[in-house]
């Protein structure tokens, strides 16, 4: 029976490791340090291992002197811990400095010299092939510092990690370098997106190609990728075996991978082509320097980085992804005996390529049901109890989406709710008051507690308001309200689902702007001007979060006849699109998802201002003398040509029919 006690339980190796540990028939104790914070979601893991009565729970953090254990738990732990294995480290090659150093040297600083207060018997940490750098040719066990450079924070910190673990002399040490580690080659288990699994999502889109298409490709290297299963039985069986402190071990694959091999395995895996035609070593080498020269290149290099990044690839892969050495495991598979035996990669690739499918591809939210882009989509709807909001909720529902229904009023919500289902969709009703903070927030949490996710929001919600400036020096609150529900309502309710989209990786948001913003409505200054300020609004947000796959689409709507151009009585002689002509417009844009959607005349009105703007503003003031205030906005209502607001003059009716749609 012996002591344990082990950092970094809760990484992928560490819960490999642990468990393996606790399945041995010796009664071995095991501590396990853990942040408070983490202790909950610990004592859940271990309580799903064998043995767990055997597990205690140590309080500490690697940013602490002595990792912030206790007094008393050291006292406890002082003179028994047989082997202290050190495996809590920040395995990220895009990590910056300062957290490279936080975790990976501090920590390991601190774990020397716990282990030297505990009087450990031996301290195994758990290191990296990284620390070869870009040494080139055989890299062996006894290897350590040959003058290698180190090429990102990861590498450096790695080195400096097992160089403080080598120099110190306070407790005997072992030391074990892992190659690349990839899931579990049985369940596919894995906890983050690294090494190969960044190519995934590129392999996915080649899926879509006939797997029989010939690729050709260049050499670019060899790898070492080897299952996290391997690693924490060859790591369990080194750590208990005697006699073999005072050296290095490397987890590798016996023999360098090709990395169009390990391609090729993956993409076999995802039904993609393989590259069946490999260029000669020279010319891929032509090849490979030209792609590192666009790294002088400013404008290549964003471009080339916004590309990987669409594919959630990190332009560091570039420099890290083959290996200029070749690690020899000559006493590490002596040491072993033949106990543990990597297996090949083109047996287990399948079954990371499905666990990666169905639990780490970034993008999966992007996936559709079959019957079309809206399938299965939850769709929110503001705005969704008349009007646009519910022409456009039935016509969601009967693609196949479940429209998440909100407006102020839940009664006629539910009416439309069961319009949809008695049609034979799903909808879900959510009330809430788009200028109140509180009630936004309460609606969201409401709708991924119940849907678990938001794939699309529409913000049809509006307030329109028609009056001349002349008629509004008193009545700034026109301009408030218009702000409130229009610009403040849809931003309020587009920063509650953000984060939830940019996790996922997926999202697209659609604004029902107005053809008003395209060129000059008279009397919709209050109106125009909060569509202007969502419109722009949006147009950042859509570079911002590009990255994260989330999309922006802007509808310049032409007028519709709905509820709210009521009070004006001139638009019932004026030609309009219905609720149901307008709802074709957003569904393409739900659909389609482009950048913008309008009308001809929007942007010939638009095209007029950019290219004669006084003579568009003297066109516009026309239109301002002809159609006059409503008397609901406090105006005669009477026109200044013609018989009366149903009763539009010829050249009211001419100007209607040329600018048609515009909101005079």
């Amino acid at each position: 029976m012996a002591t344990f006690l082990v950092t970094g339980a809760t990484g992928l190796i560490g819960r490999q490791f642990t468990r393996l540990l606790l399945s041995r028939p010796d009664e071995d104790r095991v501590a396990l340090l853990v942040r408070a914070s983490s202790k909950a979601k610990l004592a859940a893991l271990v309580d799903q291992w064998p043995h767990s009565d055997r597990v205690t729970l140590v309080t500490g953090d690697l940013g602490e002197p002595l990792l912030g254990v206790s007094e008393t738990d050291r006292d406890a732990l002082r003179g028994g811990v047989d082997h202290v294995v050190h495996l809590a480290a920040l395995y990220d090659l895009t990590a910056d400095d300062e957290e490279s150093i936080k975790a990976n040297v501090d920590g390991t600083r601190e774990v020397v010299g716990l282990a030297a207060d505990l009087r450990a018997g031996c301290l195994h940490h758990v290191s990296s092939v990284a620390v070869a750098g870009d040494h080139e040719g055989v890299f062996t066990e006894e290897m350590f510092d040959a003058g290698q450079r180190l090429v990102t924070p990861y590498h450096r910190t790695k080195f400096e990690a097992e160089k403080i673990v080598r120099e110190q002399d306070q407790v005997p040490w072992r030391v074990y370098r892992p190659a690349v580690v990839v899931g579990h080659s049985e369940t596919g288990e894995m906890d983050k997106i690294d090494g190969p699994y960044y190519l995934f999502p590129a392999i996915n889109r080649l899926a879509g190609l006939p797997d029989v298409l010939p690729l050709v490709g260049p050499d670019l290297g060899d790898t070492n990728i080897v299952p996290v299963d391997y690693v924490a039985k060859a790591l369990l069986e080194l750590v208990v075996k005697p006699g073999l402190d005072g050296h290095a071990f490397h987890l590798v694959n016996p023999e360098p991978q090709p990395v169009v091999s390990v391609y090729n395995a993956f993409a076999k895996a995802a039904g993609a082509p393989t590259i069946t035609v490999q260029l000669g070593e020279g010319l891929s080498k032509r090849i490979v320097g030209l792609v590192k020269l666009t790294e002088h290149i400013p404008g290549v290099t964003i471009a080339r980085d916004a590309v990987m990044e669409r594919f959630g690839i990190p332009p560091v892969l570039l420099e890290t992804m083959a290996f200029p050495s070749v690690f020899s495991s000559a006493e590490t598979r002596k040491a072993l005996a033949g106990n543990v035996e990597v297996p090949r990669l083109e047996e287990y690739a399948p079954t990371l390529w499905r666990y990666w499918r169905e639990h780490l591809d970034p993008f999966r939210a992007r996936k559709h049901g079959p019957r079309g882009e809206l399938d299965g989509r939850r769709v929110i709807i503001t705005g969704a109890s008349s009007g646009i909001g519910r022409a456009t909720a039935l016509k969601v529902a009967a693609a196949g989406g479940v429209p998440l229904l909100v407006a102020r009023r839940q009664h006629e919500l539910e009416e439309v709710r069961d319009e949809i289902v008695a049609a034979g969709g799903t909808a879900s009703v959510y009330p809430a008051d788009l200028t109140d903070e509180d009630s936004v927030h309460k609606a969201v949490d409401a709708m991924l507690a119940e849907h678990g996710r938001i794939d699309m929001l529409v913000n049809n919600a509006g307030r329109s308001i028609r009056r001349s400036i002349r008629l509004s020096y008193d009545r700034m609150h026109d301009y408030e309200r218009a702000m409130a529900i229009n610009y403040f309502g849809a931003v309020r309710l587009i920063l509650a689902v953000l984060p939830h989209m940019s996790e996922r990786k997926f999202g697209h948001i659609v604004n029902v702007s107005s053809i008003g913003v395209q060129g000059i409505a008279p009397r919709f200054s209050a109106y125009a001007a909060s569509k202007a300020a969502l419109d722009y609004f949006s147009r950042i947000a859509a570079t911002e979060t590009h990255g994260d796959g989330i999309t922006f689409t802007t509808i310049h709507m032409p007028l519709v006849r709905t509820p709210m151009i009521r009070p004006t009585k001139i638009y019932d002689a004026f030609p309009t699109k219905s609720p149901e002509q307008a709802a074709d417009m957003v569904m393409k844009a739900l659909v389609e998802r482009p950048k913008h959607i309008g009308t001809p005349a929007g942007q010939a009105i638009g095209l007029a201002y950019t290219l004669t703007p006084g003579l568009t503003d003297a066109v516009a003031y026309q239109g301002f003398r002809i159609f006059p205030d409503s008397t609901a906005a406090g105006g005669s209502g009477g026109l200044k040509i013609g018989r009366g607001e149903k009763h539009l003059s010829r050249a009211a009716m001419a100007l209607a029919r040329l600018s048609r749609g515009f909101h005079w």
